[in-house]
């Protein structure tokens, strides 16, 4: 049901639309305690071991601790606002795009809209769409997120109104560039890698065993997760590392902190003072938020549009029947 099917319309645009917002809320308020970790991991300069005496943290179960000791159970959802924003806003444009991009290859070119190679451009440019439409709100929610104690944002409003006056409208893009060079492969691999697993279990299982679509489409979703963002990870810490910018102050409690003037610095001074480790920092919270998150992703996906499918079928046979 992901990406247009002619054998199969029933989902409409809007309802992509609708499906892929919801499939975003329900996954992002399950996944936000692994996205908190891993945005903690890929800020920290020092090395992420204990035998680094400097460390804050040192792996997944060390830093769940520590922040639920220093900052208490609410710590694992900060800047849940903006990530709920965030995931509904972009799982809405990504799906719309998606489906309507499919849609379009299908119509106007000679592609099979089911083609794995169709899903990875496709996938790609949903993704971008929805990265530029969603930014701020991801800036906003990595600056939440990688916050300490005392907080330098106490709510929404205030961060928007702080960080437009210090910074300028341009802070709220901070990291746009890494993000679109990795967004297009990661979710072009994601969409694609999940079009191929889907097909390969189509052809593995028999016809009379084909039972549980919504665990198969779990399982699928998190292994193209686990693929694509093993792929472009490094993007990502980039990213991260670029939209704390001018943010300093607020990580001393966390180590050491570092400027950026741009990406290439960015990539400079890792590779100086972190080697090529630190491009991978966070990879263990992230391999697993990505598995969890994609495949959920997928399979809310899948679920809320076989239910408005469903829900339109029982429409349109009460109306034959009235």
């Amino acid at each position: 049901m992901v990406g247009y099917d002619p054998d199969a319309k029933c989902v409409s645009t809007v309802e992509a639309a609708v499906a892929g917002s919801a499939s975003g809320l329900v996954t992002r308020v399950l996944i936000s305690p692994l996205d908190v970790i891993k945005i903690r991991f890929q800020l920290q300069i020092e090395q992420l071991s204990s035998r680094n005496p400097g460390a804050k943290y040192h792996g997944i179960l060390q830093a769940v601790q520590r922040i639920f000791q220093e900052e208490g159970f609410v710590a694992f959802w900060k800047g849940h606002v903006p990530a709920q924003l965030l995931s509904v806003g972009y799982g809405a444009v990504q799906f719309m795009a998606f489906e309507s991009l499919t849609k379009l290859v299908h119509n106007v070119t000679s592609y099979d809209a089911r083609d794995s190679f169709v899903h990875f451009v496709c996938g790609g440019l949903a993704a971008c769409t929805a990265t530029v439409a969603v930014q701020p709100v991801d800036t906003l929610r990595t600056r939440f997120a990688a916050q300490g104690e005392p907080k330098i944002y106490p709510n929404l409003r205030h961060a928007v109104v702080t960080m437009y006056q210090t910074e300028g409208p341009r802070t709220f893009y901070r990291g746009l560039t890494p993000t679109i060079i990795a967004i297009f492969p990661y979710a072009g691999l994601q969409f694609s890698f999940y079009n191929i697993l889907q097909q390969f279990s189509e052809w593995v299982i028999p016809a009379e065993e084909k039972k549980g679509g919504n665990f198969k489409n779990l399982v699928c979703g998190s292994c193209a997760g686990i693929i694509s963002k093993t792929l472009t990870y490094p993007f990502d810490l980039f990213k991260k590392r670029l939209q704390v910018g001018g943010f300093e102050h607020a990580r001393a409690a966390f180590g050491q902190v570092r400027m950026y003037s741009g990406l290439l610095d960015c990539i400079r001074q890792i590779m100086q003072e972190e080697g090529p480790g630190g491009f991978f920092k966070g990879l263990s919270p992230s391999l697993l938020k990505a598995a969890v998150s994609t495949g959920l992703v997928f399979f809310w996906y899948e679920l809320f549009c076989s239910l408005l499918c469903a829900l339109k079928n029982t429409d349109s046979t009460t109306r034959k029947e009235g």
